[in-house]
């Protein structure tokens, strides 16, 4: 879930009161959030830094306290202080809900979109104008600061949608989305003094040192499968055949928005229409609030030209969607009996109107603001915020059934149990792995089997496992330090592909075990299934029971290896590890292992 730091003096000032600690907890759980964290930016950066401390860094940062409180993730407009601040004083019945507003002037802002050129590669765009803007540090600080965060959220990164800002004063209209050759483009980026070719730009934020934080973004202008350029790629000029950005990686330094700029045009560049107006309704409804005309906006024309083309629109769109719920579906769902005017006196409190259309039907009419809202659940859940979900009585269910657990977490509880008893100690590792995690290292080819990831964040979580092995082996690789003898073990999922599945994979549960000593302690692994064997009330059978059939496996050593069979199946295999293995995990010692999976004993 997003969490976002504010500064408490600040939301203290906008919410017209001080809290104590606990009221400020009380009042974010009430609402549906969680105050997470009371922390400052000198605290969070000494924490963030750890033991490479920059101590110029540390002694600029503040000593204000900073709450940091955790959102609902569909919830954009909690995303800034302005949206926090809004929705927690109307939710105390403080203020109520602004109305925005838009104004058509009778020669807007037009935007003319190239689409035969942005259709290969980033389609859409929408645009708005907030006029007679007043910031100050604090405002400014937050407008960066939300772009950023929806960024990071519903922009995906800025891979679904990349926003622009500009001072509108420093450009002229009409406006052009384009998309050319790289090698056609030059301009002065953000924060720069000299101009840069367009494929030159790309190229210095792929290997500055000062501006990594951009370069994650230039990989969306790259064709995947090459990952080189693209033929075209996206450019904003105004009617002078000035750039205002290059989308989705940088503004212009010549629009740059100031303290004191006063009109802002803002620009959404997208793959996905309905994401790109949330985003810029997101962005404008926040700050209209500080315009001459507080929660108005200008609107701004967008023109498509090329076959296939969208049709030309105003944006942004501020109206209100609109919703029948029925009564009876609410009360039933909350446990609680509320009438139609009872049940919109609420629903304002969220930032909602809603008016009684029959004693059982309300409408509700909900802001550009409130995105989230899908569906009459979506609203039910709010009517519950607002009534208090610990103001809802406790009743007892009408069905009469007796919980139990799981039987397969059953059957894995007895098993950790047998394990430690015997002296092993648990491992947990992640379920992704890398790729060679399970096969190099392991002496074997890859799998046919594994499930892999598309587009890893990186090298170690590139499949799903498909064997407890190589994480208990990078454990005791560890470990190894604290001595010997070292025994571990691990109960947990593997991942396997089958195309029988409705997901088209399959997780198997599954145990392993390990002894590294000096000696290469097999009869003590024989000894650790013989147990669990034994809990489970498997006899020893060829054919019937539990029994051992030689195997070769490159995994271990000729000879020294067992398939572990249950009945007429295969289930597992041990045996002493190959010195390939242990030399791979840069391991000294000899290393008995066994693996089998549990659910056939259910």
């Amino acid at each position: 879930m997003p969490v976002v730091p504010l500064k408490r003096d600040n939301l203290f000032q906008g919410l017209g009161k001080t809290f104590t600690e606990d009221e400020m907890s009380n009042l974010c759980f009430d609402y549906g959030i969680e105050l997470d964290d009371i922390t400052s930016e000198r605290r969070q950066l000494r924490k963030e830094m750890g033991d490479n401390i920059d101590q110029a860094k540390l002694d600029a940062a503040s000593d204000e306290e900073l709450y940091k409180i955790e959102i609902p993730a569909n919830r954009y407009d909690l995303l800034c202080y302005e949206g926090m601040v809004r929705a927690l004083n109307v939710f105390r019945g403080r203020i109520p809900a602004p109305v925005f507003k838009t104004i058509t002037p009778e020669n807007p802002e037009v935007m003319n979109v190239k689409f035969d050129q942005t259709k290969t590669i980033r389609p859409f765009i929408v645009c708005a104008v907030l006029r007679n803007v007043t910031f100050d540090q604090d405002r400014y600080k937050s407008f960066v600061e939300l772009q950023d965060r929806l960024h990071q959220n519903i922009c995906r990164k800025r891979t679904l949608v990349a926003i622009g800002t500009h001072d509108l004063d420093t450009i002229q209209g009409p406006f052009s989305y384009e998309a050319l050759p790289a090698q056609e483009i030059n301009f002065v980026p953000l924060n720069k003094t000299e101009s840069f070719r367009g494929d030159q730009l790309l190229e210095h934020y792929e290997t500055s040192d000062t501006d990594k934080h951009i370069k994650p973004y230039v990989s969306i202008l790259k064709d995947p499968s090459t990952k080189k350029l693209k033929p075209l790629i996206p450019i904003i000029y105004d009617t002078n055949r000035v750039v205002l950005s290059l989308p989705p990686i940088i503004n212009s330094n010549h629009s740059k928005i100031k303290l004191d700029t006063k009109n802002v045009f803002i620009e959404c560049t997208a793959t996905d229409m309905t994401k790109a107006h949330v985003v810029l309704n997101t962005m404008v409804c926040m700050f209209s609030e500080y315009c001459k005309e507080p929660f108005t906006c200008e609107k701004v024309k967008i023109t498509y030209n090329g076959d296939e083309a969208p049709q030309p629109q105003l944006t942004p769109d501020l109206t209100h969607a609109e919703f029948e719920v029925d009564t009876n579906y609410v009360a039933t769902r909350l446990g609680v009996k509320l009438t139609a005017q009872e049940m919109c006196d609420l629903v304002t409190k969220m930032c909602l109107q809603a008016t009684p259309i029959q004693d059982d039907r309300i409408k509700v009419s909900v802001p550009p603001t409130r995105s989230d809202i899908l569906h009459a659940c979506d609203i039910m859940e709010d009517v519950g915020i607002a009534y208090g979900f610990n103001n809802i009585p406790r009743t007892n269910p009408k069905t009469n059934t007796v919980a139990r657990q799981d039987s397969l977490n059953q059957l894995t509880d007895g098993v950790r149990f047998e394990l430690a008893m015997s002296g092993y100690t648990e491992s947990l590792n992640l379920i992704l792995c890398s790729e060679d995690d399970q096969s190099v290292m392991m002496n074997l080819p890859k799998s046919e089997q594994r499930v892999v990831l598309d587009n890893p964040k990186s090298t170690e979580f590139q499949i799903c496992r498909i064997s407890l092995m190589p994480g208990l082996l990078k454990t005791l690789q560890n470990s190894i330090k604290l001595g010997l003898p070292q025994q571990l073990f691990e109960v947990n999922d593997v991942v396997l592909l089958d195309q029988n599945n409705d997901v088209g994979a399959i997780n198997k549960r599954n145990v392993s075990a390990l002894h590294c000593s000096t000696s290469s302690g097999f009869e003590l692994i024989h000894n650790a299934l013989d147990r669990l064997m034994a809990s489970l009330g498997v006899m020893y059978q060829e054919g019937v029971g539990y029994w051992l059939r030689p195997a070769s496996d490159k995994r271990f050593f000729d000879g020294r290896c067992a398939e572990i069979m249950y009945g007429k199946d295969v289930i597992g295999i041990m045996g002493v590890l190959h010195p390939l293995v242990l030399e791979n995990f840069k391991l000294s010692h000899p290393v008995s292992m066994m693996e089998f999976c549990i659910e056939p004993f259910l």
